[in-house]
């Protein structure tokens, strides 16, 4: 299984934002450059990040800020905002009844995936967009 690549993209665009908003206007058309893709898919993801309140599009003056420090934006906040799915795995629909493991798929996985589910949760929670920043500068 692999999620798109809006979580990563939104993480370009956020180190960005944290990197340059104090020293130029931070706009779709600058992002889209940095990460190599269309200004729209930009726009969009700018658009639930927004909607998340972690980032901040100023209309008339442009360009676009971090809404709270980015000590205080994990990567989960990150991944909540841009990604669909609400959970790692989709369960398939209809197991047989009548198979002993379709019967008893769910008693066995259930708990495992929830168990994964919290932590790969718990660790996004534990990384923060000012410790990649950090990362990003000394890799300069």
């Amino acid at each position: 299984m692999q999620f798109s690549s809006r979580f990563t993209i939104a993480t370009h665009i956020l180190l960005c934002i944290a990197m340059f908003q104090d020293e130029r206007k931070v706009t779709s058309n600058f992002l889209a450059g940095s990460i190599n893709v269309n200004p729209v898919i930009v726009r969009n993801i700018l658009g639930s990040l927004s909607s998340a309140k972690i980032v901040e599009i100023r209309s008339g003056v442009g360009g676009a800020f971090l809404a709270r420090p980015s000590e205080e934006i994990t990567l989960l906040d990150i991944f909540k905002a841009v990604e669909k799915e609400e959970s790692l795995f989709h369960f398939h629909e209809n197991p047989n009844p009548e198979c002993p493991i379709g019967r008893t798929i769910h008693s066995v996985m259930d708990d495992k995936i929830e168990t994964i589910q919290s932590a790969m949760e718990g660790e996004m929670r534990d990384i923060t967009l000012s410790r990649l920043l950090d990362e990003a500068k000394e890799k300069m």
